[in-house]
């Protein structure tokens, strides 16, 4: 079945996941991890495609123009909003950061 959201990577998202990947492979040394890591991201946005708003949107303490909602893998933590028909996928972070002061 085609979902009936689009998907859109914006350019801070990938930014996120190459710094992530760079650590895991280049100070880890542990390119097998880097990959797994790649392919349980893309499987859980893939996922989350077909129903993005059937979840909890996170809570912040600010107004928001657009609701932000997470996927957790491993962890990290995926944020993607969704404007019409499209889940714009918009930050990726290590769960230990406080992803309420880095989502922007």
């Amino acid at each position: 079945m085609e979902s009936k959201y689009s998907l859109r990577f914006i350019p801070r998202f990938e930014a996120d996941l190459n710094e992530i990947i760079d650590y895991i492979v280049f100070k880890l040394h542990n390119p097998d991890s880097a990959i797994k890591l790649i392919n349980k991201v893309e499987d859980a946005i893939l996922k989350r495609l077909d129903c993005p708003l059937a979840f909890e949107p996170f809570q912040s303490n600010r107004k928001r123009k657009n609701l932000y909602y997470r996927i957790y893998v491993d962890n990290f933590v995926i944020c993607y909003v969704v404007i019409g028909k499209v889940m714009g996928v918009r930050r990726i972070l290590y769960k230990g950061r406080n992803a309420g002061n880095l989502i922007k």
